[in-house]
């Protein structure tokens, strides 16, 4: 049986949790209210999308990861937009004894999987609140982001 002096552990366990979770930004439009709930859409609507990730490193042990998305719902009869909706969504994660060469994907798969979720609820609930139906963003597969990104880069060192 080996001996613990008091002397730190030699492979500390890895630690990694969401500690807090927050609102930065919020912004809901809707331009033509009242008009856009009198009449009535023939067609379905056309969504523009976009979602960027942003992390930076707090101290330590502890990082922000946000997730930013403009949703812009548009009618397609007469090509006004029926909501925009932008919000900035973040969380401070803990990662403690996590190797160094694991640190990206962490900050770029695992953090905005954990927090997608809540923020896909958030800005269903604000659409539901602006008058319309829940707008429910489709999951998205951040692994598959991190591999497509890391392929471009190694393509563009090459």
């Amino acid at each position: 049986m080996a001996e613990n002096n008091g002397s730190p552990e030699v492979n500390p366990r890895p630690e990694f949790r969401m500690q807090k979770m927050y609102t930065k930004d919020l912004s809901f439009e809707n331009p033509y209210a009242p008009q856009v709930f009198i009449t009535p859409q023939k067609t379905e609507p056309k969504v523009e999308l976009n979602l960027n990730m942003n992390n930076k490193k707090i101290d330590e042990e502890h990082w922000e990861v946000s997730l930013q998305i403009t949703a812009k719902v548009i009618s397609k009869d007469d090509d006004k937009a029926m909501f925009v909706l932008e919000i900035e969504h973040a969380a401070v994660f803990l990662l403690r004894n996590i190797p160094e060469e694991h640190i990206d994907m962490v900050l770029k798969v695992d953090c905005p999987t954990l927090l997608f979720p809540f923020t896909r609820q958030i800005v269903s609930q604000i659409s539901i609140d602006g008058g319309f139906t829940p707008f429910l963003m489709e999951p998205i597969n951040f692994m598959g982001l991190f591999q497509s990104a890391k392929k471009k880069r190694e393509a563009e060192n090459k």
